[in-house]
């Protein structure tokens, strides 16, 4: 089985990107959606409720206010993904244990930060979604609760697309249509069938 990690800027696409792969029957691991499974957990509300106070509302973890909280602060924001981050990668691997033992040829694995965090030596290939700035930044901006000082904080915590499409096996360019993209993914998604094929690890 070949794992293949997914990443991309922000507002690139990369969550369009997995939804196809999955609809298209690849396993595909969301590491953000895990990160909302986790904050729904009542071990992970109360640890995160003690480590950030003001955060937990209703019962529950109000991301938009620990964001703020992270984003503003370095230190915070390592205490936060030292936290997460192993708990995510538990997860993954229950994932990859799972799909290991049902034969499956191939997973994708979605991960925001994959080169920031160096998790990139764990996989076998890697994908960049990417997409020109201009169309990058009114896609971000479009979104509810995004200002130009909080898109600035998240993008300075990213890599440069030029230095992610360089380090990339494969680079998926999502500046067009919805159809453009599908084909571009279809076309992948064979390509990596083949490749799981021919796999020797």
């Amino acid at each position: 089985m070949i794992s293949v990690g997914l990443t991309g800027s922000i507002a690139t696409g990369k969550s369009e990107v997995a939804k196809l792969f999955s609809a298209a029957g690849i396993p595909v691991f969301d590491s953000d959606a895990e990160v909302h499974g986790l904050y729904a957990e009542k071990t992970t509300r109360d640890l995160l409720g003690k480590e950030f106070p003001g955060v937990t509302v209703d019962g529950g973890i109000d991301r938009q206010l620990l964001g703020q909280q992270v984003l503003g602060s370095p230190e915070d924001l390592r205490k936060l993904e030292s936290l997460i981050h192993p708990l995510v990668r538990k997860r993954r691997e229950h994932f990859l244990a799972h799909w290991r033992k049902q034969g499956s040829a191939l997973v994708v694995i979605d991960v925001p930060l994959l080169f920031e965090t160096g998790q990139e030596e764990e996989l076998d290939y890697v994908i960049v979604v990417s997409a020109n700035e201009d169309v990058q930044r009114q896609r971000a901006m479009a979104r509810p609760g995004m200002t130009e000082q909080k898109l600035a904080g998240i993008l300075a915590r990213q890599m440069p697309d030029a230095e992610k499409r360089s380090r990339a096996d494969f680079v998926i360019e999502n500046s067009g249509s919805l159809d453009h993209l599908r084909t571009q993914v279809d076309a992948l998604s064979r390509q990596l069938a083949e490749l799981a094929r021919t796999y020797k690890p």
